[in-house]
């Protein structure tokens, strides 16, 4: 837990970093741009400023006057200069309008007016364009400091258009700073309240990650991610995982080819949609809607499947579930096979018992010196033959396998009290053609065989059971006959789900007898079926037909 705590701490921190880096990259720029910006409004306002100043004091006639009188000196009148008539006005202007100065000058660029009045008389330290008669905005450095000049022509009030002289007028560097540090003051405020609502983003993005990854880094997700690929689709068994909300989230290849499900490249792929209309099996969907944990069976085309539901939780969070699914339709034909492999035995083990017991009485004759009496019995030892009497009708059946298998199963029909015939119809003069061929026979049979022993045994009157063969080419027909209380109206006894006790013996009964062996039937061509379901005491006929089994040498 301390090594979890300590890894999402640190996912936490890389976010946060990340966004205070992110946040001061914006913070730099957005208050470069917004500096650069004011500082340009500033200086653009300051410029058309001084330009208007300057322009309306050049148009005035007193002031056009006033220095065409000027520039026809030779020598300028500087006391009464400084207390004239030009003086006040640029002293008033500049004071009314926040000039840093209003400089006005004669034709030769010497000072008429100037904030400074020992100043007056002297040459401007800037070049005087306007005398050139054209104007001119500039940012300059003069005796007044830094600031933002211009510069207008002043023409004689009549005659022909001469220049008699310029305009200047600044504003000085200081407004330019107040405004610069207003600025800045606006800047730092939205900086401070972008860092306080990050902090609180970020704060609730981090837990809500750490919510949604259930406190995972990113590396341990990746790894999640590749984990549950190669678990997916390096399984055989087909599994389906389900959000908590029943949609369907992931499935792998097996559980698409179990469930005849659309390809993910389809329109109708299941993931991304709920159960209940994903195309699953009805028993399935059934079983999640109940919530139900024990395996159930699955019957999809010529397959058995068992299906397991189980719930995923972590740290007390519901995930969802995961639906594990397992193919058992080889695993139910062997048993099957193995159960009449088994009879074979059974029947084997009893034949040598019987042997070995009559041996033992013949040697206790033969020690004891009653060689008569050992002849004798031997007579009657080959006169009764083995344990079990021969199944009536025996003689019918050609092949030896087929006939040691009735034989076998006739052991077991003897021992719980019924009589087991061949039917007089019964024809069966081929041989089966392979093992493999005598292993699906047999365990057809022997199935039928067990639930016509279980139906017997229901009746109370004497219990028989009647097999019928028959070749056809190389196909062999069976059918079983009993005496029981036949097939209840509308029991459907080929739903795995519905047991009839289809088998003898504790355990078995389980309703999955009569479905695998249809489905063994059918994947090689055949098919098993009830012939006729019996009642008002008469009992079932359940017939199968299997195809390529035989040899066909008779015809």
């Amino acid at each position: 837990m301390m090594v979890h705590r300590r890894a999402t701490g640190h996912f936490a921190a890389r976010i946060m970093r990340l966004q205070f880096a992110v946040l001061a990259v914006l913070g730099v720029l957005i208050t470069a741009t917004i500096l650069y910006t004011s500082y340009e409004n500033v200086f653009t306002k300051a410029q058309e400023s001084s330009l208007t100043i300057a322009r309306t004091i050049a148009s005035d006639p007193e002031v056009r006057s006033a220095v065409a009188a000027e520039a026809q000196k030779e020598t300028l009148d500087l006391p009464a200069l400084r207390d004239g008539y030009l003086q006040h006005l640029a002293t008033e202007t500049a004071a009314v309008n926040g000039a840093a100065f209003v400089v006005i000058t004669e034709d030769r660029g010497l000072r008429l007016t100037h904030p400074h009045p020992a100043q007056i008389g002297q040459r401007v330290s800037t070049e005087p364009v306007a005398l050139r008669g054209v104007e001119e905005v500039t940012r300059a450095h003069g005796t007044l400091g830094e600031s933002v000049r211009a510069k207008v022509p002043v023409y004689a009030p009549e005659g022909p258009k001469r220049v008699v002289g310029e305009v200047s007028v600044g504003v000085g560097v200081q407004s330019l700073s107040d405004e610069l540090w207003r600025s800045v003051l606006w800047v730092a405020a939205f900086a401070l309240a972008a860092v306080l609502l990050s902090a609180w983003a970020g704060l609730a993005t981090v837990r809500r990650l750490k919510q949604q990854t259930l406190g995972l880094e990113p590396g341990e997700i990746v790894q999640l991610v590749r984990d549950q690929q190669a678990v997916l689709y390096g399984v055989t068994e087909g599994m389906i995982g389900l959000g908590a909300d029943g949609v369907i989230t992931v499935r792998n290849r097996a559980a698409r080819q179990m469930l005849g499900l659309p390809h993910r490249t389809d329109k109708a792929d299941v993931v991304g949609r709920h159960y209940a209309s994903a195309s699953l099996p009805e028993r399935l969907v059934q079983a999640l809607r109940e919530g139900t944990r024990t395996p159930i069976r699955l019957e999809v085309g010529a397959n058995s499947l068992v299906a397991t539901i189980n719930p995923v939780v972590r740290d007390g969070v519901d995930l969802g579930r995961v639906v594990l699914l397992t193919d058992v339709t080889t695993v139910e034909a062997l048993g099957t096979k193995l159960d009449a492999v088994q009879d074979m035995a059974d029947a084997l083990r009893a034949q040598r018992h019987e042997f070995a017991n009559r041996m033992h009485a013949i040697l206790g004759l033969l020690n004891l010196g009653q060689q008569e009496q050992a002849r004798d019995y031997l007579r009657e030892v080959l006169a009764s033959g083995p344990l079990v009497s021969p199944v009536p009708g025996l003689q019918r059946v050609a092949d030896p396998f087929l006939s040691a298998f009735i034989s076998a199963k006739a052991i077991t029909a003897q021992e719980l009290g019924i009589d087991l015939r061949i039917s007089e119809d019964s024809q069966l003069f081929a041989q089966i053609a392979s093992a493999r061929d005598a292993q699906d026979v047999t365990a057809v049979l022997g199935n039928m065989l067990d639930n016509a022993y279980t139906a017997a045994l229901a009746n109370d009157a004497e219990s028989w059971v009647e097999i019928d063969l028959l070749s056809e080419g190389d196909t062999l027909h069976l059918a079983v006959a009993d005496s029981g209380p036949g097939i209840a109206p509308g029991l459907e006894v080929f739903d795995p789900q519905v047991s009839t006790g289809s088998h003898v013996g504790p355990g078995h009964g389980q309703g999955v007898g009569l479905p695998l062996i249809r489905r063994l039937a059918r994947a090689r061509g055949g098919d098993v079926w009830i012939a006729d379901p019996g009642g008002g005491g008469e009992g079932a006929v359940v017939s199968a037909r299997l195809p390529a089994v035989l040899t066909d040498d008779n015809h």
